[in-house]
């Protein structure tokens, strides 16, 4: 993967947090088809850690589902996280209730270890360079048997723009065998990955270019061309055609038991015998 300008792509995220809800129709769509994946695992989490969170548009139902478990929304926009603070309830307002606003970025949580029991990302990891250092930082503020859930695009996202523009005016995105294989080497267990195609309809390739930029997602690749586009470049962009493919990627994962201590000692872990 291409390696993100994260001072960049903070930058458009915080210039899109006052429209972002109205353009992101993408990850509203894909948020709530996590949700309902929710339905099988068996969990009642103490503390739920919503990473890469935006306005946190999935709080209110993750906060129905878990009414007992405290909310922490972290995102490396402060205007992004605002919204989220501001999109609670009147009754929770009253009661100083609702999310707990936390400022990071994922590849370095400013969490302590183990401190919640469901880690939830909704189309956030794409937008870090070093996804395996990402994981690797949720597994380690996973409580044992907590659960990693999370979505992110695929390498055949934005396919028709990707040959319209150019390969290097669009993202770069990890393949699903590659997630799961960081996925084993950050020390979760059990990984569950699938995926599937959606395809956004538009009137036009301007209004597909429209959406990028009220939700803040153009291009912040570090080796982007500085320039601005030519005629011959945006012609080329108003050719992408009026469909765009999207490759989601769907995961899971629980966090074992360790299996070491820091030093490489080995950790047995022994059962009760039953009584006779």
């Amino acid at each position: 993967m291409a390696e993100i300008d994260a001072r960049l792509a903070r930058r458009r995220f915080d210039r899109a947090a006052a429209g972002y809800l109205g353009a992101a129709r993408l990850e509203a769509e894909v948020g709530a088809r996590m949700l309902e994946r929710l339905d099988y695992m068996r969990l009642a989490p103490r503390r739920i850690l919503d990473a890469g969170c935006g306005p946190a548009p999935q709080a209110a139902a993750l906060a129905r589902r878990y009414p007992r478990a405290q909310l922490l929304a972290l995102d490396f926009s402060l205007p992004m996280l605002a919204r989220a603070r501001g999109a609670r309830g009147w009754l929770a307002r009253l009661r100083g209730a609702g999310p707990l606003a936390v400022c990071g970025a994922l590849e370095r949580l400013p969490l302590a270890a183990g401190c919640v029991e469901l880690a939830w990302s909704n189309m956030a990891l794409h937008w870090w360079s070093d996804v395996p250092a990402a994981l690797a930082e949720l597994q380690r503020v996973l409580a044992v048997d907590g659960l990693l859930m999370f979505s992110t695009l695929g390498p055949d996202t934005l396919k028709e723009l990707r040959v319209a523009a150019g390969e290097a005016r669009v993202h770069r995105f990890a393949d699903m065998h590659d997630v799961g294989d960081a996925l084993v080497a950050a020390g979760f267990s059990a990984p569950v990955m699938d995926m599937e195609m959606l395809t956004l309809a538009y009137r036009d390739s301007n209004a597909l270019l429209a959406d990028l930029r009220s939700s803040g997602q153009t291009l912040a690749r570090t080796d982007r061309a500085r320039g601005l586009a030519g005629r011959r470049q945006r012609a080329a962009l108003a050719a992408a055609g009026t469909s765009a493919s999207i490759e989601v990627i769907y995961g899971h994962a629980w966090k074992g038991a360790p299996r070491q201590r820091a030093d490489g000692r080995s950790i047995v872990h022994f059962e009760p015998r039953p009584a006779p």
